[in-house]
């Protein structure tokens, strides 16, 4: 009996000492953030910063995050630009395809007699602006680097037809066997009052065409009042949930201060009829937005105007962007190579490479005109690059003194000096 009973006095000692232990460690859990850094969300208090870590991003580090990349660029080879004289641009590219051994691209091609010469001087031959007067053309290539332009696509149709003006920046779709080129159709030289145009579609049994033009507005304007009134830019098609997801750019509010964001529509056909989200714009920034199958939602590069630019954003629905990642010196005009593009994946890859534009290739409005470039990174579930993983840009400072103070804001401060000193 006296030895059950020390046995008993014994246990219940080791449990108090066990029980103690559990609460130091608990209190020590629930108050001070550990030394390295949780890739799971601690169970304890977080401020809004590190709720924020763990409940919006992939990883809590952009080392580890899938859909944080920085961008890699190289001068592509294969294009001609007459000395940079502003008479021929290539901008907005297409996404890029892979068919029969060879990756296809195509983009707005100008060749016209003068650079742009802005909407008040624009005639039947001279551009309004770098996409006025334009065409879609293509080109191929076997590396992604050296590219052969293979000549027009899309020709502007006469008048009275949508985009006899121009037609710019297009976009391809594959879809049960055919391709289809979405693009913005101008009728009206671009700045008589803003950006105005619809999107047009032309069609093919090849990517190398013919392509046969529908001629009739697939993606209206909206009515008078609404957010894309105006302008319906930068058509950007995917298979998703077996439909057509089309996304697209509208400027609206006033000239000058142009407010970008995405909207959203969608179809069984190719050619309409489009239904709009109702909960249109889906994304409140960007500008000539790109996106791609990632997993079982829809990724978007979104690289510059309004709050959320510079941002990778995830939608579990292709609806509701939420950020996942925020990064530097995203490509312009992003059109990457998306092997699931049309394939309405439900685990989609991501992207590693694509084609983009430099626009005012000589940083003088005397000879404007866009170039394409290549980039890469790594947005990709099939990529670990340690390389484009890197949290941050090294810029130097001749990079930063690059972005000097101009001439008002220096007459400004020195105004100011006087104000504050005398």
């Amino acid at each position: 009996m006296k030895q059950f009973i020390i046995l008993l006095v014994f246990v219940s000692f080791l449990n108090a000492c066990k029980n103690k232990t559990e609460t130091v460690s608990a209190e020590k859990e629930v108050k001070v953030f550990p030394h390295h850094l949780p890739k799971e969300k601690p169970n304890m208090p977080l401020s809004s910063a590190l709720n924020r870590l763990y409940d919006n991003y992939l990883a809590p580090k952009p080392q580890d995050n899938e859909l944080f990349s920085q961008f890699k660029y190289t001068d592509v080879k294969g294009f001609d630009y007459n000395n940079h004289d502003g008479t021929i641009s290539r901008r907005d590219p297409s996404k890029v395809i892979k068919h029969n051994g060879k990756y296809y691209v195509w983009y707005t091609y100008r060749n016209t007699p003068t650079p742009p010469q802005g909407a008040a001087k624009s005639t039947e031959v001279i551009p309004s602006s770098d996409w006025d007067l334009a065409e879609i053309w293509y080109a191929t290539s076997t590396d992604g680097f050296h590219w052969e332009e293979q000549g027009v696509a899309i020709k502007r149709p006469k008048k009275p037809i949508v985009g006899w003006r121009s037609v710019t920046t297009t976009d391809i779709l594959q879809w049960k066997g055919k391709y289809y080129l979405y693009y913005q159709g101008f009728m009206e030289a671009s700045g008589k009052r803003g950006d105005d145009c619809p999107v047009a579609v032309s069609y093919a049994d090849s990517p190398d065409g013919p392509w046969t033009p529908y001629n009739k507005i697939v993606i209206p304007n909206g009515g008078e009042g609404e957010w894309d009134q105006f302008s319906i830019h930068d058509p950007y098609p995917l298979v998703y949930k077996g439909k057509i997801y089309l996304y697209y750019k509208s400027d609206f509010g006033e000239p000058g201060d142009w407010v970008r964001m995405q909207g959203l529509a969608t179809a069984d056909n190719p050619l309409g009829p489009f239904t709009k989200h109702p909960l249109n714009p889906v994304i409140s920034s960007g500008h000539e937005t790109s996106l791609f199958p990632f997993k079982t939602g829809i990724a978007a590069m979104v690289y510059k105007d309004g709050n959320e630019h510079n941002t990778v954003q995830y939608a579990e629905d292709g609806v509701n962007f939420e950020i996942a990642s925020i990064t530097e010196m995203m490509p312009y005009a992003a059109a990457p190579f998306v092997p699931d593009a049309f394939t309405d994946t439900k685990d989609g890859r991501g992207v590693t490479w694509g084609m983009a534009h430099f626009i005012n290739y000589n940083s003088n409005w005397g000879t404007f005109h866009s170039i394409l470039t290549r980039f890469d990174c790594d947005l990709s579930q099939d990529l670990n690059d340690p390389e484009m993983k890197e949290p941050r840009v090294k810029y130097t400072p001749q990079d930063y003194f690059k972005r000097s103070l101009s001439k008002k804001q220096q007459q400004r401060i020195t105004k100011e000096n006087k104000e504050v000193l005398k």
